[in-house]
């Protein structure tokens, strides 16, 4: 983080604006709407500038700049054409500890002026850091699209409800499912409608509602999928869910990325396994789910990939459903999908693959075998999940069964992440590629395997493992890195 994102107050506290051209004119438009007490340091004002001044919206100091023009100034912007001055200013603001901006030149600010969305009260600031002004004007006309202009009255409203609302919803929980309501609902169509009166009628009825409903305890619990670890791969519906929890319990394999998606206030615990490392019995986490739910929570359980596919999901509703606790699901992209995918590796294929079968490399203790001839046969893929630990025995039961030792696999690490490694060769490899991989890892057998290197298209680093002469002839940014990696994890 280059800068910190902060909204200041200026009512009244001094600014000053060094230069007096058009550049100058739209930074002062912008000051004096926040209420700035302005003043300008120019030999000369732009029209626009000397109407301001006319009518008493700013001072003028007509003339160079003098360092005395700071003595007491919260806030310094330089909007002139020399360079030399612009820098004289930054100097010497800079050496006062006063915040100071200069207009195209990112080196010379301590404090910078963001592209703004201006839904008053409500404001959205988007900002580079000064590295490409153009593209955050791009996002600033997605996001108009996006606001509606009733968002400042909804706001407005809001605010003159807000201790009403307080009064009489006396948790935090619950005062934030009446707003999120409220925004969602009649009142927020009303408003765009410029019914402001039925508007308010609206939240008076809401409210009474919400007030019969206090004495309920009941929490839910929502099951979400957070997809392989590219955040662009949570659904809309996952961000939605993970925006309105109380509590979000999740795994190692949520990445941090989405991890920061949740919302702020919630209260986000680990209850992740991982071999090798403290990791929270499923009994422990199935008790935790439903000592939050009966506490009156919105419990999110979130899982990486997607929870019905190797992520004991169906465990925990079980729990959910014999403690009568209301929940729902929300599916994800499962690894094999997800990191199949961004490897450029089909799991079918006309003319290599018929089938796809997902399995999982950890089985349950005393649990069935797998069906070994079945999963041998040519013509389909296994992709195999937690395989890393007994890619050995895998590669063994595979080739004793009748599968080709040469058959083409893939071990694809940290899957759809900007980390993402490919390692392909074939059967008899396999236990060497899965213990080079990072970790989490997705292990794939079968032809499409193959295609890789034909359909790769996602930044990643792509290593073919073969003979001595074959990996010599491999270009050295291509080969593999030393990873430091922590212990096997579960991959959902």
């Amino acid at each position: 983080m280059d800068y910190l994102p902060l909204f200041v107050e200026l009512k009244s506290r001094a600014v000053l604006l060094v230069g007096g051209g058009e550049v100058a004119s739209r930074k002062a438009g912008l000051l004096l709407r926040a209420g700035a007490a302005l003043t300008i340091a120019a030999p000369e004002l732009h029209p626009e500038l000397q109407q301001c001044h006319q009518k008493g919206e700013l001072e003028w100091l007509q003339g160079a700049f003098h360092t005395d023009y700071l003595d007491g100034v919260f806030l310094v912007i330089a909007a002139t054409d020399d360079h030399s001055l612009n820098q004289y200013v930054f100097a010497e603001a800079n050496r006062r500890a006063i915040l100071v901006n200069v207009v195209d030149d990112q080196s010379l600010c301590s404090a910078i002026f963001p592209s703004i969305i201006d839904r008053s009260p409500v404001m959205v600031a988007i900002s580079s850091a000064g590295k490409s002004p153009v593209l955050t004007r791009l996002l600033r006309e997605k996001l108009e699209s996006l606001l509606p202009f009733h968002l400042g009255t909804m706001a407005e409203i809001a605010g003159r409800w807000r201790n009403r609302v307080k009064q009489s919803l006396t948790s935090v929980r619950q005062r934030r499912y009446f707003w999120e309501k409220a925004f969602n609902g009649r009142f927020a169509t009303l408003v765009a409608n410029g019914q402001l009166q039925q508007a308010e009628e609206q939240l008076d009825q809401q409210l009474h509602d919400e007030q019969l409903k206090q004495t309920s305890k009941q929490g839910e619990l929502v099951l979400v999928g957070a997809g392989p670890g590219d955040p662009g791969l949570l659904t809309l519906k996952g961000l939605q869910v993970i925006q309105q929890a109380d509590v979000v319990l999740y795994d190692h394999l949520v990445s941090a990325e989405i991890l920061e998606l949740v919302r702020r206030d919630a209260d986000k615990i680990c209850v992740g396994k991982r071999a090798g490392c403290h990791s929270v019995a499923q009994e422990e986490t199935n008790a935790l789910i439903v000592k939050l739910a009966h506490q009156g929570k919105k419990v999110v359980r979130l899982k990486g990939g997607d929870p019905f596919i190797f992520g004991r999901g169906g465990e925990e509703l079980q729990v959910a459903a014999s403690a009568d606790i209301p929940f729902q699901v929300v599916p994800g992209i499962t690894a094999a999908v997800g990191a199949s995918a961004y490897a450029g590796i089909p799991l079918t294929h006309r003319e290599h693959s018929q089938s796809v079968t997902f399995i999982t490399g950890h089985c349950r203790e005393n649990g069935n075998e797998l069906d070994w001839p079945a999963l041998a046969r040519g013509n389909q893929t296994l992709a195999i999940y937690m395989g890393v630990i007994k890619s050995a025995l895998i590669s063994q039961k595979l080739i004793s069964h009748g599968r080709n030792a040469n058959t083409p696999v893939a071990v694809i690490g940290c899957g759809t992440r900007s980390e993402q490694q490919v390692l392909t060769g074939t059967l008899s490899e396999l236990e060497r590629l899965a213990q080079d991989a990072p970790s989490p890892a997705l292990l794939v057998v079968g032809e499409v395997a193959q295609l890789h290197h034909q359909l790769a298209w996602f930044a990643q680093r792509s290593v073919e493992q073969g003979s001595a002469d074959q990996k010599k002839s491999l270009d050295p940014k291509q080969s593999v890195v030393p990873v430091n990696r922590p212990a096997a994890v579960d991959l959902e």
